[in-house]
């Protein structure tokens, strides 16, 4: 009798999930009902039987982490979150896709209480999975001692056909298998529909045999069958030597006479007549809106209580833990809050000046230096280490053998690298960097954009940066991209000019919380800046405003209001060096302003961007070896540029330079040109008066 009350009350936690579905869908007249009520019944089983949380504190540090990859189901977890005791009330259900709501249309980090990743651009939370499970299978080789298992949890992820089809995913998946992430646990909801029709439209392989072929355990169940369902995340646990998938078949928009198994399932609501014809199906009261059975609420609000005793059992460890391995207790601790070490940035290395030293070098030597003292600064390369220089000299691997590595080879998965670079901030634990060419972000802009929307601080490194790489020629050249990243919004660009300015961009790249860093780094070799008051050239903490003064206007010795001020970025900081010995001996006084980041810049108060690019001297002059779009808010309505409006060429980068325009001499007389303009102008507007 216990056993069929149980059957019954699975059965009609299920329904209460599906009709709030349909309910929160019609009501918005938005949304994607046919997930929530085909998948509803194995994510069930997988939140109520196996899934390790407590509602109360979401960010508790062991808990099992659940990814809904397939955000459009976006009310699968709201459904399961209310009801499982989180803080999301009835009323937020109720305002699905409203403003101000916390149910959005997608799930949101950092939004929604409870939810692990920012998903719905497919295939992206099955990457932030992959990174998550890289985080916890560091963690627990780098902290957990017999006896002492303080991290002991899994990743779950939900996923979808269309998760399935986006190469990020395929990338992600390669690399899980390779690494033999065993902890963690995809359920992949093959409805075989997607927004076309049916799959077989565009996706025939047999999506199993794929993934066994990447090294994945892989089961198939009926995934309406709560048993079979139960029994395959039972196998996937014990299955710890490879990620798990389990194939489970599907019916999108169960219930639904009319709609189930369509692709009209998908992304619409269902309509107020399928609505009461779906909610007689399923034996859901046709008239009763947001219907809970109190019998539902108690039984899946049981969570409350079983999380609450979960994590005092936990802390019980972790005491345990920090009594008998104390300093490995406050590491981990450190690593969990976020927070970097005390003094690690007196490990930041300082550069002779005259010394020539690409960025990138400067970048590798950085990392070198704070990787010692930051335990948890765990990184890799997009199959371009020596390229990027980023794996420091002691750094060992990170490999399915070898779980305390602190290096990790992405391979040429330069997406996956981004999401799992994104999941593994997520996580919590790791301070993750990945390295690429710039030209390469474009094929993981979309997880560079989801850490910026999300807030968290992953750090690029993208060398190669300019037409100044050479014989790798346009294909390899970056143009555009300098402002292409700098449109996402909440990601800091930084664009060091020399080794020292370097040091400060990763001082700001590893103190950031609220967002990503892309470090834009040189192949060629740049003169170390002699700084100081007999050069006359500003200290590098001036990158921490995001622009600065580099060298004063002078004539004579004395400090002078500039005929023209210069504005560069990078390398081409140099170029406008050069330019201003050049203009002073045609009686023309410039001053140089370095301006690495942007959005740093622009966050600082009027007066002091106005102390550095002086309103009333409207000649100035931006130069960058990138499209010139974007700089017009710096350099005016009467302001002009050194840009590069056409794609590169293979040849020596110090030729390309030369030929396009990027060196002092062309500088210098572009800006004698705009200086004495002005001033022609000028003296007319007051003949006028």
């Amino acid at each position: 009798m216990a056993r069929k009350d149980s059957r019954t009350l699975d059965e009609l936690s299920i329904k209460t999930i599906s009709g709030l579905a349909m309910d929160a869908v019609e009501r918005a007249q938005s949304g994607h009902p046919g997930l929530p009520m085909g998948a509803g019944a194995m994510a069930y089983v997988l939140w109520t039987r196996h899934l390790q949380h407590n509602p109360a504190d979401p960010a508790w540090p062991d808990r099992d982490r659940f990814v809904l990859s397939a955000g459009h189901g976006s009310m699968l977890i709201y459904a399961l979150l209310h009801l499982t005791g989180y803080d999301l009330s009835l009323e937020e259900i109720k305002n699905f896709r409203q403003w101000g709501s916390k149910t959005a249309g997608h799930p949101e980090h950092g939004l929604t209480p409870g939810v692990e990743a920012t998903t719905g651009p497919l295939g992206q939370g099955f990457g932030n999975a992959v990174g998550m499970a890289i985080a916890q299978r560091w963690l627990a080789a780098t902290f957990n001692r017999p006896g002492h298992e303080i991290v002991d949890h899994y990743t779950y992820v939900l996923a979808s056909d269309g998760d399935l089809m986006e190469g990020v995913q395929s990338e992600a998946a390669s690399l899980a298998g390779h690494l033999g992430l065993g902890r963690l646990i995809v359920l992949y909801d093959d409805n075989r529909i997607s927004i076309d029709g049916s799959t077989d439209l565009a996706f025939t392989e047999d999506r199993g045999r794929r993934f066994e072929a990447y090294g994945w355990h892989m089961q198939r169940v009926d995934g309406h069958d709560l048993e079979s369902v139960d029994t395959a995340i039972a196998a996937a646990q014990r299955a710890t030597e490879a990620p798990s998938i389990i194939v489970a078949r599907t019916h999108i928009g169960y219930g639904a006479p009319n709609k189930q198994d369509t692709a009209s399932a998908h992304g619409t609501a269902l309509g107020p007549d399928e609505v009461r014809l779906a909610k007689e199906t399923l034996g859901i009261p046709a008239d009763a809106e947001f219907w809970i059975p109190d019998e539902v609420r108690d039984h899946m609000g049981a969570a409350v209580e079983r999380g609450r005793a979960l994590q005092l059992a936990w802390e019980g460890r972790l005491a345990a833990y920090a009594e008998a391995y104390p300093d490995l207790a406050t590491i981990f601790g450190s690593a969990i809050a976020g927070e970097l070490p005390a003094g690690w940035d007196e490990a930041l290395p300082s550069f002779e000046p005259g010394q020539n030293m690409a960025t990138r070098k400067a970048s590798g030597a950085i990392l070198k230096g704070v990787a010692a003292r930051i335990p948890y600064l765990v990184g890799g390369s997009a199959d371009l280490t020596p390229s990027n220089n980023t794996q420091f000299d002691d750094d060992e691997s990170f490999q399915r053998d070898n779980p305390t590595g602190r290096y990790i080879h992405f391979g040429v998965r330069e997406h996956a690298m981004g999401a799992a670079l994104n999941g593994m901030v997520l996580h919590g634990g790791l301070r993750p960097y990945g390295g690429t060419f710039l030209i390469f972000s474009d094929y993981m802009r979309p997880s560079i954009r989801l850490a910026a929307l999300t807030g968290i601080p992953v750090a690029y490194v993208f060398t190669h940066d300019s037409v100044g790489l050479g014989e790798d020629g346009p294909t390899h050249q970056p143009v555009e991209h300098f402002m292409a990243l700098r449109a996402i919004p909440n990601l800091w660009l930084v664009r060091p000019a020399d080794a020292s300015e370097t040091v400060e961009a990763w001082r700001i790249a590893l103190e950031r919380k609220d967002g990503p860093i892309a470090l834009c780094l040189t192949r060629q070799a740049l003169p170390v800046l002699d700084r100081g008051a007999k050069s006359g050239i500003a200290s590098a903490e001036g990158v921490a405003r995001g622009g600065y003064v580099l060298a004063e206007a002078r004539k004579d010795g004395r400090r002078v209001t500039p005929d023209v001020i210069l504005i560069g970025t990078g390398s081409e900081v140099h170029a406008c060096l050069e330019a201003r010995l050049l203009l002073s001996e045609k009686g023309l006084a410039a001053r140089v302003v370095s301006l690495p980041c942007f959005a740093l810049f622009d966050a600082q108060p009027m007066d002091y961007r106005d102390e550095v690019l002086l309103p009333a001297v409207r000649a100035r002059l931006s130069v960058e070896a990138g499209i010139s779009r974007g700089w017009d808010r710096y350099i005016g309505d009467c302001g002009e540029s050194v840009s590069l409006e056409r794609f590169g060429a293979s040849a020596p980068g110090e030729r390309n330079m030369r030929e396009f325009g990027f060196n002092g001499e062309n500088v210098a007389r572009r800006a004698e040109v705009l200086a004495r303009r002005i001033r022609t102008e000028h003296a007319e507007a007051d003949l006028a008066l």
